[in-house]
C-alpha cells in the first residue's frame, strides 16, 4: 500500500473480518499475527482464533464461557474495564489458538479409555459383560474374551456399548473395533455388526454416578447424555481383526463419554436361530487438553442442554510455552 498504510485500515473491519473468515488453516492465522502489531491486535480483539475454531471444531460452540481458575490468596488487580476487556480478548485467544493446534496434529494419541459404563445387552452375565473388552487378550477361553449381546430374531436389532475416558476433555482421532470369532461345529463366526456409530457426549447426571452397574441397561439411554458429536455410519468388515475408524476429523469429546452403537447383525447362530453381536475389543484413541483446559459442568442445567464452561489456569499456563 501507499505510503505503508495498513491493508487492514484501508478495507476496514467489516471487509477485514470477511477475508479472515476464509483462512482454514489456524497456522495461516497464526502466521497473520506475526505480521504487525496491529494486525494482531486485529485478530485477537476480532475474536477471529474462536471464530477459526468454531469453524473447524463446531464441538466448542457448547461452551458457555470461560472460567479462571484464581489460586488460594492471589490478589485480584483493580483494573479499569478496558484494561479487563482486552486481557479476555488475549486470554481467549490463546486458548483458542492452543484448541486449534490440535486440529492440525494427531501427534500423542494414546488408548484413554478409563472404565465402562454398561452395555444395551448381555449374553451370560458377567462372563461376557463388556469390561471384557478393555484389554486386547488371545481368545483362549472364548467365553471370557469377549462382550456378546443377547440374540435376536431380528437382524436389524441393534446394540451399544459405552465407554468413559480418562479425560472430560480430549480430541478423539480414531476409534478400533476388534469382532469376535468363534469356532463351533468347524465353521468360522464372526460376529460383527453390518455398520457401526459413535457418539459423543456427557452424563446428565453427576460424573459420579455415570460408572453404572453393568447389569443396568437402561442406564446407557440416549435421554440419559448429551451428545455433542454424532459420526457418520461405517461399514464394519467381518474379519477377525482390530478394524481402525478414523473420524472426519479430531473430534472435541466434551465430557469423557462414547457411545459404540452396532448397527445390524450378520451372523445367525446354528445352535439356536438367533442374530448376535461380540466384541473382542474396543480402543478410543485421543488426546488430552489438561492440565492447560478442562471443563466445568457445575452450572450445567442438567436435562437441558445447557452449556459447559470451559475452564483454565492462568498459573499452569504460566509455565507452558504455547504459540500464538
Amino acid at each position: 500500500m501507499e505510503n505503508g498504510s495498513d491493508l487492514l485500515e484501508w478495507l476496514g473491519r467489516d471487509t477485514s473480518i470477511r477475508v479472515f473468515s476464509y483462512l482454514e488453516d489456524p497456522a495461516d492465522l497464526v502466521r497473520a499475527t506475526a505480521v504487525s502489531r496491529s494486525w494482531r491486535q486485529f485478530v485477537i480483539a476480532n475474536g477471529l482464533s474462536k471464530s477459526l475454531c468454531t469453524k473447524l471444531c463446531p464441538e466448542v460452540s457448547y461452551f458457555s464461557g470461560i472460567k479462571e481458575i484464581t489460586p488460594p490468596g492471589m490478589v485480584q488487580l483493580d483494573e479499569s474495564n478496558s484494561t479487563t476487556e482486552w486481557r479476555n480478548h488475549e486470554r481467549d485467544h490463546k486458548i483458542y489458538t492452543y484448541i486449534n493446534s490440535f486440529l492440525v496434529s494427531t501427534e500423542g494419541a494414546t488408548s484413554c479409555i478409563s472404565h465402562c459404563i454398561g452395555a444395551s445387552s448381555t449374553d451370560h452375565f458377567p462372563q461376557e459383560s463388556i469390561e471384557n473388552t478393555l484389554e486386547p487378550r488371545e481368545e483362549v477361553d472364548w467365553n471370557q474374551s469377549h462382550w456378546s449381546s443377547v440374540g435376536e430374531v431380528d437382524p436389524a436389532v441393534p446394540e451399544s456399548l459405552m465407554y468413559l475416558l480418562n479425560y472430560d476433555l480430549a480430541f478423539v482421532d480414531e476409534i478400533m473395533i476388534r469382532p469376535s470369532q468363534e469356532f463351533f461345529l468347524n465353521d468360522d463366526y464372526i460376529y460383527s455388526s453390518k455398520f457401526v456409530r459413535f457418539k459423543l457426549g456427557h452424563s446428565k447426571l453427576p460424573i459420579t454416578t455415570a460408572i453404572f452397574n453393568l447389569q443396568q441397561s437402561h442406564q446407557i439411554a440416549d435421554e440419559n447424555y448429551v451428545w455433542t458429536y454424532i459420526s457418520p455410519q461405517y461399514p464394519m468388515e467381518q474379519e477377525n481383526v482390530l478394524q481402525s475408524f478414523k473420524l472426519p476429523r479430531p473430534v472435541l469429546c466434551i465430557g469423557a463419554v462414547v457411545k459404540v452403537e452396532l448397527l445390524g447383525r450378520v451372523v445367525k447362530h446354528d445352535f439356536d436361530d438367533l442374530f448376535y453381536i461380540c466384541i473382542c475389543h474396543v480402543q478410543v484413541r485421543g488426546r488430552t487438553l489438561l492440565p492447560l483446559l478442562a471443563a466445568d459442568f457445575s452450572e450445567t442445567v442438567h436435562g437441558h442442554g445447557g452449556g459447559v464452561l470451559l475452564k483454565y489456569n492462568p498459573m499452569v499456563w504460566g509455565r507452558t510455552r504455547i504459540g500464538g
